[in-house]
C-alpha cells in the first residue's frame, strides 16, 4: 500500500472512534445505550440490517463463490425478501404490541421468565458462535492485506473496535454501519468499473462469454434438492426460513427495527432490507465473475479472491478506499454482536435492572468472548459464507418454533417447550449426519419442535387455556 492508502485506512478508522465517542454522550441510560431512545430512522435502520448480516462475508465469500462458480447463490436472497415479509407481518406486531427491549420478554410473557431465559441463552450461543465466523471473515481480508497471521489480525480488529462500542451503543453502531454500507458497497461498483476499463473487451462481450460457460445462471436445476443447499428449491426454502429465522427471532437484527418510532418504519426497515440485500449480493457477485475473467480462471486460495485482487491489481487511492470500507464495515458489524449480546444479558438474563456502566461491562466482557472463539474458529475447506449460515440453522428453528407456538392460544407447560426446543436442535446433528443440505435444518427443526413439544403436551399435559 502506498501514502495514500495508509491515510485513507486511517482516516476512518479515526473517524469511527471519535462518532463512537461523541455518540456516547448522548447515552444516559441503558435504554439509549441499547434501543436508541426509539428514535432511529427506518432508512438507516435498514441499511444497518444489511451491514450487520452480509458485510465482511460478502466482501470476501461472495465474489469467491461467483470466482469458482456462478450466481446461484442468489436463490438464497430470493428466499430473503419473501422471510422478511413475513417477519414483518407475523412477528413485528407481536413485539411492537407489548412494547419490549428484548424480543425474548415475548416469550417471558407467554411462557414465564424461565424460557424467556432459555430463549435468550440459545441466542447468545448462536450469535456468539456466528459472529466469530464474521471475526474469522474480517481477518481473512486483513491477512491477505497486511500478511499478518489470522490471530494476529483478528486481534487487532476486536481491540480497535472496542474503543467506540463501549462508549456510542446502539445509535453509533447503526449510523456507522448505515454509513459503510454505502462505502463498501461503492467500493463494489468501482471495483467493477475498473475491471471493464482495463479488460479490453466491452461489456456485453464479457456477458456474452460468462452467460455462455454457464457462470451467470441463477436457477440451479438439480433435482437433488435434499443433499445440494444450491437446489433451487433447497435455496429457496431455505432462504426464506433463514430470514424468518435470523430477522425474526435473533434478537441482534431485530434490535435495529424495535428502534424505530413505530410499526410502519419498522416494516419499511424489515422489507426494504430484502431488496437491498439482493442489490449487494449481485454487485459482488458480478465482481467475482469479472475478476475471474480478469485473473483467467487461476486457481485461488478459497475466498482470497476479491482480496488479492485489490492488494495487487487496484490502484493507489482506490485501494485504501475499498481496505477503510471492509475494515471499517468488519469492526461496525463486530460492534453490533456486542451491543445484541449485552442488551439480551442485560434484559433476558439480569431482568432489565442494570446501570449504563454495568452495561457498559457487560459489552466488554462479551467483546473479549467473541475474541476468544474466533481465535478457535478455522474456516477449513467451506466458503466462510456457508459455515456462518451452516451454523445458525443449528439453532434458528428451534427458536422460530418457540416463537410461533406462543401464537398459539394452548398453555403449553414448560416442560414440554423445553424437550421441544432440545429435540429441535438434536435433529439437525442426526440431519448433519445423513447428509441433508443445510438448507432444509430449519425447515425440519421447526417442524420438530411444533410436533414434539404439542404431543407431549397432548400426552401428559392436557390443560387449555379456555
Amino acid at each position: 500500500m502506498q501514502t495514500i492508502d495508509l491515510a485513507i485506512i486511517i482516516l476512518f478508522l479515526i473517524g469511527n472512534t471519535l462518532f463512537g465517542l461523541w455518540h456516547g454522550k448522548s447515552n444516559k441510560n441503558s435504554s439509549d445505550y441499547f434501543l436508541g431512545g426509539h428514535n432511529l430512522p427506518w432508512i438507516v435502520s435498514m441499511l444497518s440490517i444489511v451491514a450487520s448480516e452480509t458485510s465482511v462475508l460478502t466482501f470476501v465469500s461472495v465474489p469467491g463463490l461467483a470466482y469458482r462458480g456462478d450466481w446461484s447463490f442468489l436463490q438464497l436472497a430470493m428466499g430473503y425478501i419473501i422471510g422478511r415479509i413475513l417477519v414483518s407481518f407475523v412477528l413485528l406486531p407481536m413485539y411492537f404490541k407489548h412494547g419490549v427491549s428484548s424480543i425474548y420478554e415475548v416469550i417471558g410473557i407467554r411462557f414465564g421468565p424461565g424460557m424467556q431465559k432459555v430463549a435468550a441463552i440459545v441466542f447468545l450461543v448462536t450469535r456468539t458462535l456466528g459472529d466469530a465466523i464474521r471475526f474469522l471473515a474480517a481477518g481473512v481480508v486483513v491477512q491477505v492485506v497486511t500478511g499478518w497471521s489470522l490471530p494476529l489480525s483478528i486481534m487487532i480488529i476486536g481491540l480497535v473496535t472496542l474503543v467506540y462500542t463501549l462508549s456510542g451503543g446502539i445509535k453509533a453502531v447503526i449510523w456507522l454501519e448505515s454509513f459503510q454500507f454505502g462505502l463498501y458497497l461503492l467500493g463494489g461498483i468501482l471495483s467493477i468499473v475498473f475491471l471493464l476499463n482495463n479488460m479490453g473487451k466491452s461489456f456485453p462481450e464479457i456477458l456474452a462469454s460468462l452467460g455462455s460457460s454457464g457462470k451467470l445462471n441463477i436457477i440451479n436445476t438439480d433435482p437433488h434438492i435434499l443433499t445440494n443447499p444450491l437446489a433451487f428449491f433447497s435455496a429457496f426454502i431455505g432462504g426464506t426460513l433463514l430470514s424468518l429465522s435470523s430477522h425474526g427471532v435473533d434478537y441482534m437484527m431485530v434490535q435495529r427495527v424495535l428502534g424505530c418510532k413505530d410499526l410502519g418504519s419498522a416494516r419499511k426497515a424489515m422489507i426494504g432490507s430484502g431488496f437491498f440485500v439482493f442489490f449487494q449480493f449481485s454487485v459482488f457477485l458480478l465482481a467475482g465473475s469479472l475478476i475471474s475473467v480478469f485473473m483467467h480462471g487461476a486457481t485461488m486460495e478459497k475466498d482470497r479472491e476479491f482480496a488479492f485482487f485489490i492488494v495487487h491489481y487496484l490502484p493507489a487511492g482506490l485501494k485504501g478506499l475499498l481496505i477503510a470500507g471492509v475494515l471499517s464495515a468488519a469492526m461496525s458489524t463486530h460492534s453490533s454482536a456486542i451491543n445484541a449480546l449485552a442488551s439480551s444479558t442485560v434484559n433476558d438474563i439480569l431482568g432489565g435492572k442494570t446501570s449504563l456502566s454495568c452495561s457498559r461491562l457487560i459489552s466488554f466482557i462479551w467483546a473479549i468472548v467473541l475474541i476468544i472463539i474466533a481465535l478457535m474458529f478455522d474456516a477449513g475447506n467451506k466458503a466462510i459464507v456457508m459455515v456462518g449460515l451452516e451454523i445458525a440453522s443449528f439453532t434458528y428453528g428451534g427458536l422460530l418454533g418457540l416463537f410461533l407456538l406462543s401464537k398459539s392460544k394452548r398453555d403449553f407447560n414448560p416442560t414440554s417447550l423445553g424437550i421441544g426446543l432440545v429435540a429441535s436442535m438434536g435433529i439437525v446433528f442426526v440431519l448433519k449426519f445423513l447428509g441433508l443440505a443445510w438448507t432444509w435444518y430449519i425447515t425440519f427443526s421447526v417442524l420438530m419442535n411444533l410436533l414434539v413439544t404439542t404431543g407431549i403436551d397432548i400426552t401428559f399435559f392436557k390443560k387449555r387455556v379456555p
